[in-house]
Formats: C-alpha cells, sequence, structure tokens
C-alpha cells in the first residue's frame, strides 16, 4: 500500500516524513553515526566488534515483537527470524572475514578494513522498520496477514544475519590463531 500510495501521490511523502516522532530522526542520525565509523580501517578488539551485531540484534527483534505483538504470528515469526538470521550469517561467512583482516593474537585486536557494507545494512534494517510502521500504521490489520507478517520477519532476521557475520568471521579468525605465549 505504501509503494502505491507514493507511486500514485507522490506528494504524499511529506505528510509521511511529518507524522514521522522526532525520535526517529534521532535514531535514523545515531544509527548512520554507526554505519559511518564502519567506512574506515579500524583497530578494535571483538568486543567492539560484536556490540553493533548485537545493538542491531535487539533492535530487530524488538521491532518484530513490536509489529506482531497480540497476533498468533509472533512465535512462528520468531523462527523464521532465527532461520533467516542463520541462513545469512552462515553464508556470509563462508568466504571468512575481508581481505585486509587481521588479527593480533598478542594484542588480542583485529584491524578491520573499511567498508559501506555494514552502513548499507543498517540502513536497510532501518528502512525496512520505518516502511513497516508506516504500512501498519495505515493499515493495522496487515499484522494479521501471514504472509505480511512472515515476510517481514524473514526481512529482519535476513539484514541482521547479514550484518551480523563480519563480528563472526573475526571470531573465527582468532580461533584459528595459534594462543599468545603465557607470560614466564
Amino acid at each position: 500500500m505504501l509503494i502505491q500510495l507514493l507511486t500514485e501521490h507522490p506528494e504524499a511523502l511529506g505528510e509521511i516524513v511529518a507524522r514521522t516522532p522526532r525520535w526517529v530522526w534521532g535514531l535514523l542520525a545515531a544509527l548512520t553515526l554507526l554505519g559511518v565509523t564502519q567506512l574506515r580501517t579500524r583497530r578494535l578488539p571483538l568486543r567492539r566488534a560484536v556490540a553493533p551485531a548485537i545493538g542491531l540484534a535487539l533492535f530487530s527483534l524488538f521491532s518484530l515483537g513490536k509489529d506482531l505483538a497480540g497476533t498468533p504470528w509472533l512465535a512462528p515469526g520468531l523462527l523464521v527470524w532465527l532461520a533467516a538470521f542463520g541462513s545469512l550469517m552462515l553464508a556470509a561467512t563462508r568466504s571468512g572475514p575481508r581481505p585486509g583482516t587481521t588479527y593480533d593474537p598478542l594484542s588480542r585486536r583485529f584491524v578491520v578494513p573499511g567498508s559501506v557494507l555494514p552502513l548499507l545494512t543498517i540502513l536497510a534494517i532501518f528502512l525496512l522498520k520505518y516502511a513497516v510502521g508506516v504500512e501498519l500504521a495505515m493499515q493495522p490489520s496487515l499484522r494479521l496477514e501471514p504472509g505480511f507478517a512472515l515476510l517481514l520477519c524473514a526481512g529482519y532476521g535476513a539484514l541482521t544475519g547479514y550484518f551480523a557475520a563480519r563480528p563472526f568471521a573475526l571470531w573465527q579468525l582468532a580461533s584459528r590463531q595459534p594462543a599468545s605465549p603465557a607470560c614466564a
């Protein structure tokens, strides 16, 4: 309905944006900043690489719970989310970490080359949540339709799994490195 509305009445976009709560734009700014930090090469410990993935997974699950609360599709939706998350994460980690990624076992830090993909993934998750929010505001009964609900869960799960693949690949790289010698 949203796409149809915007193609037939592009002027509706101004009304949609005007009715968006201000905190949403703050969230978009924070998420964009997080994505922009991923553009440059960084040196970081695993926990700092994992934190954004955990945060986005929680955001994704919170969004799913909020969008499907009180519907019969929440429990099956969680299973669909998990399947999509796991499938995309495993597929994306098959090739290992991005070329140029290194791990120093002495400092327990990674050198991670910059990439635009985390920024694009973060923005895709945000835009999916935003579009779903607008759709559900215009047509609340959509949350009861199985196709909509399960596709929504698959989208959240797949994007989150893709984003989580990067820190998982780092963990794999670190686990293949020989342990640093113990101090005598």
